[in-house]
């Protein structure tokens, strides 16, 4: 798809800057409660009543994760969100849906399964309406787990935690594209999952591995400021200044080695920029979303 490019300049990476803003949460957002993260979304939009577009294809149930959703933006005092079941690609290919997410302010995915996400609506007119205006205009798109993992142009779709960091373990296909050079991994705290972005960064240092904790996300705005929000933890993977690994060497299954990759920890407030790699405390975090806006 080519995405159009009127009101944009391109950053270093040669990825369109977008309009937009991307949330991504790392899945178990509250939604009983203060309901914060949700919160902070409607925040982002700027409308008193926003639009929303529930996006449940990542659901093994649909209708259930949906109604959640519903009720929690009711509690906020949204009146006009509303799910967009998208089932089979025959959905992904309805007119009136794309039309619905023209019309929207916020679009959020469910978490699920992000292969359900590539699947059925990769190549849609779903997935090019929503590109669109993401880079085009002003709108959030928000997506938590499995809505979170597809968001970058490549995700992972597989690896158990517990295979530890070997070769081949962690699997890895093309997402959404709203975002390059990083790959997001969410319920990253509680499942232990340090090992899939290590392998990700030690066979290639360009990307930042992005391992965001349950009920705890990152708010990116012109496509590389990040900003945690949440109650819980933010890990980035840096791997550009790795010295050495052998995974080149290596059959599938065999340990890695890997010398000098950065880690750093965000809560809310910091952030990190992945084009300068720039890790901003909360007062350098200011100035840089003042620069840049």
């Amino acid at each position: 798809m080519e995405i159009e490019l009127s009101n944009t300049s391109k950053h270093a990476n040669n990825m369109p800057s977008p309009v937009g803003i991307l949330v991504a949460v790392g899945g178990n957002e509250d939604k009983e409660n203060d309901l914060d993260i949700l919160r902070k979304i409607i925040e982002l939009a700027s409308i008193t009543d926003p639009i929303i577009e529930i996006i449940t294809t990542a659901s093994g149930r649909p209708n259930k994760t949906g109604e959640a959703y519903l009720n929690a933006f009711n509690k906020i005092g949204v009146t006009k969100a509303q799910c967009l079941h998208i089932k089979t690609r025959d959905d992904a290919n309805k007119s009136e849906y794309t039309d619905r997410l023209r019309k929207a302010d916020i679009i959020f995915f469910t978490g699920g399964d992000q292969l359900k996400i590539t699947s059925i609506l990769g190549g849609s007119p779903i997935i090019e309406e929503i590109r669109r205006k993401y880079f085009n205009e002003k709108c959030v798109i928000a997506g938590t787990s499995a809505g979170a993992s597809a968001m970058p142009d490549t995700m992972i779709y597989g690896g158990e935690s517990h295979e530890a960091l070997c070769k081949g373990t962690v699997q890895m296909t093309g997402g959404v594209g709203l975002v390059s050079r990083m790959i997001i991994d969410s319920h990253f705290i509680k499942r232990g999952r340090f090992s899939r972005l290590m392998e990700i960064v030690s066979s290639n240092p360009g990307y930042i591995g992005l391992g965001l904790g349950e009920d705890t996300g990152v708010i990116i705005r012109n496509g590389h400021i990040l900003e945690a929000i949440g109650n819980g933890l933010v890990v980035i993977f840096d791997g550009h200044g790795i010295k050495y690994t052998n995974i080149s060497s290596l059959k599938d299954g065999e340990a890695i080695a890997v010398e000098a990759v950065l880690v750093h920890t965000l809560v809310k407030g910091h952030g990190f920029d992945t084009l300068t790699r720039e890790y901003l405390k909360p007062p350098d975090l200011k100035k840089s979303l003042r620069l840049n806006t």
